[in-house]
């Protein structure tokens, strides 16, 4: 193992790491995290334990987000485009100990993971295995846990001039209802997305939409390896949660889309439903949930998604509604509000029984 400062490094693919989420594993050595909720997990001995990463920045404060042994804390990045060793925990007590590191952002960066640090004495111990029960959730900022942090601000819109320091996609009601219900999460899930490219607020000016995200490992062009696919088949979901439609008005510089206008409405629900098909092509196991959050929208999206699951006919593919489905915050939906929606999903899914999970 190579040594740092009389450290260990416990590489990224020593065996010893065990990882969720769209991850880069093209260098095994060297994984690239895209996707908000992406984490490493690693179980250890010793009292002190780093990482070594190499972050590359595109906006937003950096903050990277820590679980050890139970108990989370968060970590701020301030270089790039190097390698770093970041001190995630000291004088721990002796004995074992569990560490996860996760992105608690979305696009705002992207990181390659090298490995963890332990004392030179220390050890990696075997990994204990991921639930085998698996959701995956394609939504947007509120999906991403963003600004889910900012509890002055709770049914109220959002602090000026934050910069991502109360984004925190395991405080999202994909995330909270994934651990509720023992399963894994894939949350490929991005701030300010929508159906289509040219619309919403993600990657403006030129939008990148759903339509070119969804089938994406790295969804962005400003990356080293720019856009690259997805392998479907390297992880099929039990459950997937569909969370896309809030952005939808938005056309930067334009009049708002109208999903009032019939020939509008025809082409985004068309868009909204080849989507579906194609992943229910590849996940035709899958039980599909369809739905919106509580923050404000016109309930006219809402009807719009029914008219989907209707149209579609499939007793797997449902529409689901929280209590507060578009009324509960103008702003970002915060820790509250989003245990509230993680709730309401977790019984639904469910009273779906356990032979979704087969």
């Amino acid at each position: 193992m190579t040594e740092y400062n009389g450290r260990k490094l416990i590489p990224a693919d020593s065996g010893k790491i065990t990882y969720m989420g769209r991850i880069d594993f093209e260098d095994p050595a060297r994984p690239e995290f895209y996707w908000a909720g992406s984490f490493a997990k690693m179980r250890f001995t010793g009292r002190n334990i780093s990482t070594v990463i190499c972050n590359h920045k595109f906006y937003n404060d950096m903050l990277l987000g820590i679980i050890i042994d139970g108990r989370e804390d968060k970590i701020s990045i301030e270089e790039n485009e190097k390698d770093i060793a970041l001190s995630l925990a000291e004088n721990l007590d002796e004995g074992e100990h569990e560490i996860t590191l996760f992105k608690r952002q979305d696009a705002t960066h992207y990181f390659e993971f090298v490995g963890f640090l332990i004392d030179e004495n220390a050890e990696a111990l075997e990994p204990a295995p991921l639930p085998k029960r698996k959701i995956e959730c394609f939504g947007d900022s509120v999906s991403a846990g963003a600004v889910v942090e900012a509890m002055d601000y709770a049914a109220s819109c959002d602090p000026e001039g934050h910069n991502g320091i109360y984004d925190n996609a395991w405080h999202s009601y994909s995330n909270i209802t994934a651990r509720n219900l023992g399963a894994q999460l894939h949350d490929t899930a991005q701030g300010g997305i929508a159906i289509f490219d040219n619309t919403g607020y993600y990657h403006a000016p030129d939008c990148i939409g759903m339509e070119s995200a969804y089938d994406k490992l790295c969804y962005f062009p400003e990356s080293k390896k720019g856009v690259t696919a997805w392998d479907f088949t390297s992880y099929v979901p039990d459950v997937v949660i569909f969370a896309v439609g809030q952005n939808d008005p938005h056309k930067e510089g334009c009049e708002d889309n109208d999903i009032t206008d019939p020939e509008y409405r025809l082409k985004w629900k068309k868009r909204y439903k080849e989507i579906i098909l194609d992943l229910k092509s590849k996940y035709p196991n899958a039980n599909f949930i369809l739905l919106l959050t509580v923050l404000c929208h016109d309930p006219v999206w809402d009807e719009v998604i029914e008219e989907i699951t209707c149209e579609l006919n499939d007793e797997k593919i449902t529409h689901f509604m929280f209590t507060r489905t578009g009324k509960a915050t103008p702003g970002h939906p915060r820790l509250s509000e989003q245990y509230e929606m993680a709730s309401e999903l977790t019984a639904y899914i469910s009273n779906m029984g356990d032979k979704i999970w087969e």
